[in-house]
This record gives structure tokens, sequence and C-alpha cells, in this order.
């Protein structure tokens, strides 16, 4: 089953209907059954709510919230039984310059083996580092 990260990028563009917004619907819909496997961790969708609380409102926060609850996304957490995925985000906030919020959309990538899916530059910087990266257009 492939795997594909989403970072908190990939979601804002559909939620602002950018460009890349046609490409997250079309995995989103395939994801619905089943493949691709679809993660994201709870720091990126942390990223994704202050983003828009900050925007827009606390209402239109929350009901970002409630849809992306509606998504076929598993939301991984960052807790002490997953000391890896920290590790590795704190391996990429040291070696690489870029936010700690991407560091963990990376690093929850690279310990999956799994194909990150974004529309941010920062992430150039650790493109070598992962298994792939699908670039929104």
């Amino acid at each position: 089953m492939a795997t594909m990260v989403l970072d908190a990028h990939a979601l804002m563009v559909l939620f602002n209907d950018e460009p890349g917004a046609d490409e997250i619907e079309k995995i989103l819909l395939k994801a619905e059954s089943g493949t691709p496997k679809l993660l994201m961790s709870v720091v990126n969708w942390g990223e994704i709510y202050y983003s828009i609380l900050r925007g827009a409102s606390q209402d239109v926060a929350d009901a970002k919230a409630h849809e992306i609850a509606g998504m076929r996304i598993e939301l991984v957490p960052v807790d002490a039984d997953d000391l890896q995925l920290v590790r590795q985000a704190a391996l990429f906030k040291a070696t690489k310059k870029m936010s700690y919020a991407d560091c963990f959309a990376a690093a929850l990538a690279k310990t999956r083996n799994a194909e990150l899916v974004t529309g941010d530059p920062e992430f150039k910087v650790v493109g070598s580092d992962l298994k792939k990266i699908r670039w929104l257009k």
C-alpha cells in the first residue's frame, strides 16, 4: 500500500483553492478507497489550525478542523511512544534550514518511508533525504 504524508501546505492549498488544489482533491478521493494511505503529523494539523485562526476566525478554524476530521487522513501523534519521529524532526531542525513544524512532516515521511506531498519550497533542503516528494504545481 502506498503511503503519503501531507504537510500543512498541501491542505492549505486545497482550502484556499490555490494551484495544486485539484491534485490534492484527487489524492483525497483515491484515499477514500484505502490507497494511498494518508498521514499527517498532529504538529502540521496544528499549523493549519493556527494559520486559519490568525487569518480568519475561530469558527472558520473549527469548521476546517471538522472538515479534516472527515477526511481519510491518519493523524500521527507526537508522544513518548514514538521518539524516533521526534528524534528525526530534531535532526532535520539541527541540520537543515526549516521550520520545526515542517521538520515533523519531513520526519514522518522519512520514518514511514512515505512520499511527501507539498508545494512548500522549504522542503527542497530534504529532498535527497526522503523517498520522494510530490511537488504541487
